[in-house]
């Protein structure tokens, strides 16, 4: 193996080694010329101060004697001297007696000379003799050339110089040829065996001659340990090969089975695909055949039952036996029970079907859980107080979907009224975080352990018994599970089986307006009631909070001089001959079956009779009129209601006779003019022969349905701003987009509710009839 010179680790210590001799001499070479030069320059100081002395006295002699021609003589023998260049003798009168000079000497190596030593020194010493040392007699003067002496100075230095420079030659020459034989030639040695060296021979490297226990033979003797381990490693790694060789011929006869497995398989996921896609395409056949199914079948019952609901409606309004209007009432209500069933049934096809949407609107939350408590009101039992408990605190308005908060909590306070016989039901509603909080709550047959795991399932309930007792279907708890769930809510309850339950739901409604004070009221309150009951706890919530001076009293307690502006209390029986003794405003709150009879309201004046469950409105309103001082109507007494204008002129488009005859009796009853098109075609008609103020369109009819009529009408310049109100029994999300892309305005569902109709009139003919 070739070594350029210049990477040889010899030439490398070598030329280190020279150049720290070369240093090192240079330094000590300086330090004695240093040595040298102050050693010289002191020496011509001594040589011309003796020069000077040995000529003082025949100088002073001839000073003395003033003998120019001695004076001349002894100068000229000074000038011999190599460094004296001048010499001057002057007499006492500083006159010169004799004087000598010379040329100084020329060299090219001078200027260092007289860098070192100065160009020229100058000597002057006074003249005097042994018997009159006082006399002055003259002075000698010299001038001397330093390079007399810096000229040698100068080949001293040069030869010491050159001997340091050819030492550190000599040196580095030597210590090549050590580092060469000693480093040099053995590292080349292992170097060429270590190049030459076959890894399949297991032989040790031989270590250089007389280096076995140096540097270089421990470093042979590492070379050789792995060397060895390296052969070691080769062979593992020949034996790791020869495995893996016979792994791979066993991996590819193993991925050759698999392969042939995979291929079986991919076969049957394929037929098993094309099997699902087949399922898929019936799935989805089937899910718009039962979509159609439920459409037609909820147009089908709907439409029956809007007459026999409307019908019945239109029969409790007439002139009825008590017997009569008891029967007609129960089947009234029954037909309500199927409407809500029907409702059920479709909404949990629409959560199965995904089709389920929620809107996002503001809404009175307290008033909507107030009129639905008080519209499921009549349902309680007569040993039952239901009491609605709105947080004071609570928002005017939240954002959400007010029909399935209002389905919520009519199923839940359903539910609650359906399995309490006795003592109370409570709908507590607050606010809790960034959303609100319903709670209902009941003293009623409660839930067993065993019940509680299966009560949200569809069409179940706890037990047999209860089915065959209490009726129902099981759907409300499963709907309402599933509504809150959608709204990102939560549905929880807790039960005791004789000891009632209380459900919980927690709806995450953002507040759109805060909640507005009621105005101030002065005055003294005293509730007679018991400490148990409802109404001691709604008016404990809410008449501190309107400025009043509320204090409660059993129903056992005298009024004997306690003054108040207004007693109000839940037992009308308390009040009886309490006249003349106590003149402050009565205010009974009971259920409809409990009011006092007309002699003994009218005895016991001013009195006001109110039917639970009190919403917040109803009560401020009464409190305010008891302290103004204004009597209520007399019991029994209904104001009329105003009827809508005559002038109105309400466009029905039906084609069912029954149902013709329900929305023109209900239409009439609102004070409208009704006129009747069994199809679309003749709507058309007669829209050209007279103006219309609102027309009431059913969807599905013969010769031409609503859809085509509705589309032709807004074609028409002259009828684009005519309100035009969907009538249809499909109730299902996808009928309410296809009425408003034809051209609607708005939407009414069958059965018919004489509520909603005059609300929705309302709405769209300003001015016109709304709901009593």
């Amino acid at each position: 193996m070739n070594i350029a010179p210049t990477n040889r680790l010899s030439y490398k210590q070598a030329s280190l080694a020279v150049l720290a001799a070369f240093v090192l001499g240079t330094l000590l070479s300086l330090a004695k010329i240093s040595l040298d030069y102050a050693s010289q320059s002191a020496s011509i100081e001594r040589e011309i101060t003796s020069l000077q002395q040995i000529s003082l006295n025949p100088a002073a002699r001839i000073a003395y004697n003033i003998d120019a021609e001695l004076a001349q003589e002894l100068l000229l023998g000074l000038l011999r001297s190599p460094a004296v260049i001048s010499a001057e003798i002057v007499g006492s009168d500083h006159r010169p007696l004799a004087a000598v000079s010379r040329p100084a000497m020329n060299s090219e190596y001078r200027v260092f000379s007289d860098m070192l030593f100065k160009p020229r020194r100058y000597f002057e010493a006074p003249l005097s003799i042994a018997h009159a040392p006082d006399e002055a007699l003259g002075f000698l003067r010299l001038e001397i050339d330093t390079y007399a002496f810096g000229s040698t100075f100068l080949e001293r230095s040069g030869l010491t110089l050159l001997t340091g420079f050819a030492s550190s030659l000599l040196l580095a020459l030597l210590l090549l040829v050590v580092f060469n034989r000693m480093l040099t030639r053995p590292l080349v040695g292992i170097i060429q065996q270590l190049s030459e060296h076959n890894p399949n021979e297991n032989r040790p490297l031989p270590c250089p001659p007389r280096h076995e226990s140096d540097e270089i033979g421990i470093l042979v003797q590492a070379i050789n340990q792995l060397l060895r381990k390296t052969s070691q490693e080769i062979e593992q790694r020949r034996e790791a090969e020869n495995r893996l060789t016979e792994y791979l011929g066993e991996l590819e006869n193993m991925v050759s089975a698999r392969t042939a497995e995979l291929e079986a398989a991919n076969a049957r996921l394929t037929q098993s695909n094309r099997d699902l896609e087949t399922a898929r395409s019936t799935a989805l056949e089937m899910a718009q055949a039962r979509s159609a199914f439920l459409a037609n079948m909820s147009h089908e019952i709907r439409t029956p039952l809007n007459g026999l609901l409307g019908m019945l409606s239109l029969s409790l309004d007439g002139p009825l036996s008590s017997e009569q209007r008891q029967q007609l009432s129960v089947a009234h209500a029954s037909g309500k029970v199927l409407v809500r069933l029907l409702n059920d049934v479709l909404d949990l096809s629409k959560f199965e079907s995904g089709q389920m949407e929620l809107e996002r609107i503001p809404f009175d939350i307290g008033a909507l859980i107030e009129d639905a408590t008080a519209l499921l009101s009549q349902s309680a039992a007569p040993g039952v107080e239901l009491t609605c408990l709105i947080d004071p605190g609570l928002p005017t308005q939240v954002i959400g979907d007010p029909t399935r908060v209002r389905q919520i909590a009519s199923n839940l306070i359903s539910n609650a009224l359906k399995f309490t016989r006795f003592g109370r039901v409570d709908v507590c509603l607050q606010t809790s975080g960034d959303g609100i909080r319903l709670v209902i709550r009941d003293t009623g047959i409660g839930i067993s352990r065993e019940a509680q795991a299966r009560i949200f399932q569809p069409f179940a309930q706890a037990t047999a018994t209860i089915t065959r007792q209490y009726g129902g279907t099981g759907l409300g708890l499963a709907l309402t599970r599933k509504l809150c769930e959608a709204m990102q809510g939560r549905l929880a309850f807790t039960s005791k089986e004789g000891l009632g339950s209380t459900f919980s739901v927690e709806l995450p409604l953002p507040c759109h307006t805060p909640a507005m004070p009621r105005g101030a009221l002065h005055g003294c309150v005293i509730g007679m009631t018991p400490g148990s009951s409802g109404l001691a706890e709604l008016l404990e919530m809410h008449l501190p909070g309107w400025g009043l001076e509320y204090r409660r009293l059993d129903v056992d307690s005298g009024l004997a001089g306690i003054e108040t502006d207004l007693l109000i209390t839940d037992c009308p029986q308390c009040l009886l001959g309490m006249r003349p003794a106590v003149t402050a405003p009565f205010l009974v709150v009971a259920a409809y079956g409990s009011f006092l009879p007309k002699e003994e309201a009218h005895a016991l004046a001013p009195l006001q009779q109110l039917a639970r469950p009190l919403s917040r409105a109803a009560l401020y309103l009464a409190v305010t009129r008891a302290l103004q001082a204004i009597e209520e109507p007399p019991p029994g007494e209904v104001e009329p209601v105003q009827a809508a204008p005559r002038q109105r002129q309400v466009l029905l488009v039906e084609d069912n006779p029954v149902n013709q005859m329900v929305a023109k009796g209900m239409l009439a009853k609102l004070g409208y003019e009704v006129a009747i098109a069994p199809h679309g075609a003749e709507a058309l008609s007669y829209l050209e022969q007279g103006p219309v103020d609102l027309i009431l369109m059913d969807c599905n009819m013969p010769v031409m349905d609503g859809y085509e009529t509705s589309r032709r009408i807004r074609q028409d310049g002259r009828w684009s701003e005519l309100p035009i109100i969907a009538l249809t029994a499909n109730v299902l999300p996808e009928e309410r987009e296809r009425c408003r892309t034809a051209g609607m305005n708005d939407y009414l569902a069958k059965p018919l509710r004489r509520e909603d109709l005059a609300n929705m009139l309302h709405t769209w003919l300003p001015g016109g009839a709304s709901a009593t």
